[in-house]
């Protein structure tokens, strides 16, 4: 009369609240501690697909299935991470060109980052979407600019977008939800 758990190639997304550590082990809330403790004790044990610092809201992924992981976060798949920030100053003007050049050269790293694209939503409010998954990527392109991200929620990766779903909540991905991750990656080809 128990509910069986999912075989191996479990997905899971979850609308991550901030304060959060995408971690198993850190000094307060982790994000694994909104899971049931059944899906923490699974072996293969589940993983975040990326990570979200603790100060970032948003769509988190994760699974059990270890190709899947490395597929989604290489940058070779060219699967974007979809991210709305609010600034602590207005853009400049020049931010969606050097984003999109792939030049930008973040502080301490020897290779640029690959071509970004960003929407203007208003002068502090942007979408930028990126296809790497670098230390504070979004937080350390926007200091490179001069400006500093105050708010910062990713709100999709490939084609699968978070919605409505509320902070905190999560749910297993059917096999056409994860076809969707990569079929934004396969159409920009």
């Amino acid at each position: 009369g128990e509910p069986l758990d999912p075989p191996t190639g479990l997905v899971l997304m979850m609308h991550k609240p901030l304060g959060v550590t995408c971690s198993r082990k850190d000094q307060g809330r982790v994000v694994y501690d909104l899971l049931p403790l059944r899906y923490r004790q699974r072996d293969p044990a589940l993983s975040t697909v990326g990570r979200l610092d603790r100060d970032t809201s948003g769509l988190l992924l994760f699974t059990d299935d270890g190709a899947l992981l490395h597929r989604i976060i290489s940058p070779k798949a060219q699967v974007s991470k979809v991210y709305e920030a609010t600034l602590a100053e207005d853009l400049r003007g020049d931010e969606g060109e050097l984003f999109a050049s792939g030049t930008l050269m973040l502080e301490s790293e020897t290779t640029p980052l690959a071509p970004a694209r960003l929407e203007v939503l208003a002068p502090r409010q942007v979408r930028l979407s990126v296809t790497e998954g670098r230390y504070h990527q979004v937080r350390r392109m926007f200091a490179a600019t001069g400006n500093r991200v105050e708010t910062l929620c990713r709100v999709s990766v490939g084609g699968l977008a978070m919605d409505d779903m509320p902070a905190g909540m999560w749910r297993a991905l059917v096999p056409t939800e994860i076809e969707r991750i990569f079929a934004a990656a396969s159409a920009g080809s």
